[in-house]
């Protein structure tokens, strides 16, 4: 039985509340606060927790920075890419028509082809990237982004795998190996882990140096892997295959 955990997130626009709510629905957290920053989190079918989670970890502890859940269809559980784990979408993409932050996270390819391929969803991220200070992607979550047309001519990372490599090329992105890589006001990280990386180089340019290093240490990011086997490039063919078949294999 998927197991719900709900974050109890919260956001408002720096400008006017970005959120559009029936008459005497309160906003979620309470009211919005002026000059605070809005990351709008996507939460699709099938996205990957860790991708999601990572940076939400990081940001959602900035000063004046809020991040809010948002379900494609419905806020509630949204299940991750294992079945096994659902995260809680405070609003849907009808609520939320504006973020200082986009934050697009990757998942199974399930559940990616199906955002990337859903009308809905990347006219919801052509309108909001037109307002965004930063749209980012965690992972496969630069798919999603290719399929609104927003990675075109920018340099763009995501996970190593063959397959999503050759799918953001086919976006017209300017494929990296880069962990995480900035170009305009593009972020995209590379596959899951990574995404805490990339949200730390966001606090960075959300708050400044001294509160992401500060965030750093918060949260203890400090890795030392048992296995030296975390980049591609380490890693022999025997357990890129096995990784990419253990991902695979746990999707639903």
């Amino acid at each position: 039985m998927a197991g719900a955990v709900g974050a109890g997130l919260v956001a408002a626009g720096t400008a006017a509340p970005a959120f559009a709510r029936e008459a005497g629905q309160p906003a979620a957290g309470g009211a919005p606060k002026p000059g605070e920053r809005t990351v709008a989190l996507l939460l699709f079918d099938g996205f990957t927790a860790l991708d999601a989670v990572g940076p939400y970890e990081v940001l959602c502890r900035l000063p004046g920075v809020r991040v809010v859940t948002v379900g494609t269809r419905q806020s509630g559980p949204v299940r991750t890419d294992t079945g096994e784990l659902s995260i809680v979408a405070e609003r849907t993409m009808a609520d939320v028509t504006s973020a200082d932050v986009l934050l697009v996270p990757g998942g199974g390819m399930r559940g990616v082809g199906a955002a990337a391929a859903d009308p809905a969803v990347q006219n919801w991220i052509r309108r909001i990237d037109r307002g965004t200070t930063w749209t980012t992607s965690v992972c496969t979550g630069a798919l999603i982004l290719g399929a609104a047309g927003v990675l075109r001519g920018v340099r763009a990372t995501t996970h190593w795998g063959p397959a999503a490599r050759t799918a953001l090329e086919g976006y017209g992105a300017v494929v990296t190996q880069q962990r995480f890589v900035e170009h305009g006001k593009i972020i995209t990280g590379a596959g899951v882990s990574a995404g805490i990386d990339m949200g730390l180089h966001l606090a960075s340019r959300l708050s400044g140096e001294e509160v992401a290093r500060a965030m750093q240490l918060g949260v203890e990011y400090d890795p030392a892997p048992p296995f030296d086997s975390g980049n591609a490039a380490k890693a022999d063919e025997r357990t890129k295959q096995l990784a990419l078949k253990l991902l695979n294999d746990a999707a639903v």
